[in-house]
């Protein structure tokens, strides 16, 4: 995990993890977490034994020199290198494409918040176990952002883009896949995000309202995402 638990998710499901676990977890799968954001890292020694990992989104700028996200970025670039598979979103997302000698900075248009739909390039994703047209070409899916990735690594492919945001997604081989939007957020989640940001001054509170309104009206492709990423970490 890249970000420290929000009271309210903490409340509501346990934290993040759980939220994670449950939208992308099956049962009798074992799922360990790591706090980057602490320091706290698995071992060397013991990355053979797991089949993949997820970086997740954070409110720190994956372009950033914090000792923790250098640390992760040669982290990735071992995985990397083990032809490990990795997701990484929002951030994760973000800091991946760094790591492997993309850029990430702020974006020109300002944040992105609420349910966007993106435009998949459909035969690049790296999810061997879907057929073709499982997927539909274009999905809605949650963001909350305002980096991005304006240039991915020299090697991997966009498969996914906004008329907000170029790289919605992007793919390095079969073990690499980033997802700016947030597969795994509810709407609820979102609302108490977007409600955080207004008292903290990021945002202001004509823009909140405007987005919580059209939250109303409006749901993320859940189900695909969910499918779109257990495919890519483990074939499903």
């Amino acid at each position: 995990m890249a970000a420290r638990d929000s009271d309210y998710v903490k409340k509501l499901y346990g934290g993040y993890y759980n939220v994670f676990v449950d939208a992308l977890g099956d049962e009798g799968e074992r799922w360990d977490l790591f706090r980057v954001v602490e320091g706290d890292f698995p071992e060397f020694d013991e990355l053979h034994n797991y089949e993949g990992f997820v970086v997740s989104g954070s409110p720190y700028d994956a372009y950033g020199n914090e000792h923790w996200i250098l640390k992760l970025c040669l982290f990735l670039q071992t995985l990397f290198a083990m032809q490990k598979k990795v997701l990484g979103i929002c951030f994760g997302h973000q800091v991946l494409c760094r790591a492997l000698g993309g850029s990430v900075a702020k974006a020109y248009s300002g944040w992105d918040i609420g349910v966007r739909k993106i435009r998949l390039v459909k035969e690049l994703l790296p999810c061997d176990s879907l057929e073709f047209d499982e997927i539909p070409p274009a999905l809605s899916i949650i963001e909350c952002h305002q980096d991005e990735v304006w240039e991915v690594p020299v090697g991997a492919e966009v498969i996914a883009y906004s008329d907000k945001t170029g790289v919605e997604m992007f793919a390095f081989g079969n073990n690499i896949l980033g997802i700016q939007g947030h597969p795994e957020y509810t709407k609820d989640i979102l609302n108490n995000l977007i409600d955080r940001l207004l008292s903290n001054d990021c945002i202001e509170r004509g823009f909140a309202e405007d987005v919580k309104s059209k939250l109303l009206v409006t749901d993320p492709d859940r189900e695909y995402w969910e499918k779109i990423c257990k495919s890519f970490l483990k074939g499903k």
